[in-house]
């Protein structure tokens, strides 16, 4: 239910797969800025599989997500569903709506139970306006986003489901990030199968031989080994 009140070969550069430690610093001061008592804003907390904003609804807020994991993906007038990202702590969500998109494109649902700081657009572009410092922050991560796309199109583009799958699994785990245990949201392989673009059955075969590798681990939670990113890396 919606939220209430509340032939030349290319090596794509994705496959470094680089550790940006900036951006770790970067979201930590835009949720200072953000939770500043100069700023209208209110924390809404969400639990699993609820709809924080839905497809052809009017976009009017801006999120920044503090705890869980929220899946973005966009539904096709048969009813086919693609996952565009899946996206964490430190992350904005909702952002097109400052550029004067009128509507949402796609539909955000939380994949875990979590928290965020909800802005209004209006308040947003205020900041955005008025504090200088803030809006050079802000623009850092929107810079760090795109660059993410782009590597996510060149990784659809050139590389092979399975290093797709692995890029994709240790971005999930937020991978180069600080103080992180590695550890995947629970993502169904249907999701991974849509965020990939192949089968579910491929990504349960590959997942199969990244358990027998040691790559990842299965103990009620996923865990991402270090090692996978050898898939990544290898040529």
């Amino acid at each position: 239910m919606p939220l209430r009140s509340e032939t030349r070969r290319v090596q794509p550069r994705s496959s470094k797969l680089e550790v940006r430690s900036s951006k770790a610093e970067t979201a930590s001061d835009l949720f200072g800025f953000l939770n500043s008592g100069s700023v209208s804003k209110r924390q809404i907390e969400f639990r699993k599989r609820q709809i924080l904003f839905s497809q052809g609804e009017p976009a009017k807020n801006i999120f920044y997500i503090q705890e869980g994991s929220v899946k973005l993906a966009v539904t096709s007038a048969a009813g086919k569903e693609a996952v565009v990202t899946v996206l964490g702590p430190g992350d904005f969500l909702g952002e097109s709506c400052l550029a004067g998109q009128p509507l949402w494109i796609a539909t955000a649902t939380a994949m875990t139970p979590g928290r965020s700081l909800v802005v209004e657009k209006t308040e947003m572009l205020r900041l955005l306006h008025a504090d200088h410092e803030f809006s050079d922050q802000f623009i850092s991560y929107m810079v760090s986003r795109n660059l993410r796309t782009e590597e996510d199109l060149i990784d659809q583009l050139f590389n092979s489901s399975e290093k797709r799958l692995a890029r994709t699994l240790l971005l999930l785990a937020r991978y180069g990030k600080p103080n992180q245990a590695l550890t995947v949201p629970k993502v169904s392989q249907t999701v991974l199968a849509e965020m990939i673009g192949t089968t579910r059955t491929r990504v349960n075969y590959f997942m199969n031989k990244f358990r027998k590798l040691g790559f990842i681990e299965y103990n009620g939670t996923l865990k991402i080994n270090n090692s996978l990113l050898s898939v990544v890396l290898r040529d």
